[in-house]
């Protein structure tokens, strides 16, 4: 721990990545176990969810009954922590692979949202954005016998939902153009915005430092940027439970949970340090 905030004091501009187990202590579940293999089935694939009736139901259908408490969630300590650094000036961006908006809840402002925010639903035609919590008042409109359904809540904010049919559940169209909708997230097997690559690149250019909060990195849309810092010969630190894909590029590694490991950024900073 010591190390870490030696760490910190000792790079004043910092390129902030966040992952998963950044919010497992807000109730959110990660996707990966300390190796870096998936806990649970990966997610639904862009070109499943865009091409199949089935995959887009069922994906719906866990969302609606998921979303009762993954739009309900809190920031944690560790999301206070990070905000508290950047207002005191010490992180060049945050850049986050999570969906779940916390780090804005939590007071950071300086946010770029690698993968969007699962509080938005995206027209795919026409690109009209709406509410997701305006969104579930229409699924549950149109599905009101899944209303008193309950499960274990997934990372993407739908919910572990098995054995059950989904061929009559519901999918409203647009009202401007009755395109096809979809949360306003990179799916796995999706592109993130090149407009978000290049700010967030631009961002690791002028940071002195990497710091990589609960990431295993095992996908590339964040490993690129611990590669790009590792190529300009800056160093990184990463809190994570478990192996990264990034092990061999890091100048520090704290293997613990994210709300202990940053704890002491709460308990003041002083003179714009973490001492």
């Amino acid at each position: 721990m010591q190390a870490l905030r030696e760490f910190i004091d000792a790079h004043p501009k910092l390129f902030v990545l966040t992952g998963a187990g950044c919010s497992t202590g807000s109730g959110i579940p990660d996707y990966r176990d300390e190796t870096g293999a998936w806990k649970r089935a990966q997610p639904v694939m862009f070109q499943a969810f865009m091409s199949d009736i089935h995959a887009r139901r069922r994906y719906w259908a866990r969302s609606l009954v998921g979303w009762r408490r993954f739009g309900h969630a809190l920031p944690n300590d560790a999301h206070r922590a990070l905000a508290r650094l950047g207002q005191m000036g010490r992180t060049e961006a945050l850049v986050t692979q999570n969906v779940d908006g916390l780090h804005q809840s939590a007071g950071s402002t300086n946010v770029i949202d690698l993968h969007g925010r699962l509080d938005t639903v995206r027209c795919m035609s026409c690109e009209r954005r709406m509410h997701r919590a305006d969104f579930q008042d229409w699924l549950l409109e149109l599905n009101p016998s899944w209303e008193k359904l309950d499960a274990r809540v997934a990372p993407d904010g739908d919910a572990d939902l098995d054995g059950l049919d989904f061929s009559t559940f519901e999918i409203p169209a647009c009202a401007s153009c009755r395109g096809l909708l979809k949360p306003d997230v990179v799916f796995f097997g999706e592109s993130v915005p090149r407009e978000r690559v290049a700010a967030a690149m631009e961002a690791v250019e002028r940071a002195d430092a990497v710091l990589v909060v609960g990431s295993s990195l095992m996908v590339y849309s964040g490993y690129r940027f611990a590669h790009a810092a590792a190529k300009a010969g800056k160093p990184i630190a990463a809190v994570n439970l478990g192996r990264t894909r990034a092990d061999d590029l890091l100048a520090l590694k704290v293997n613990q949970a994210c709300v202990p490991a940053l704890a002491f950024l709460l308990d003041g900073i002083a003179g714009g340090t973490a001492s």
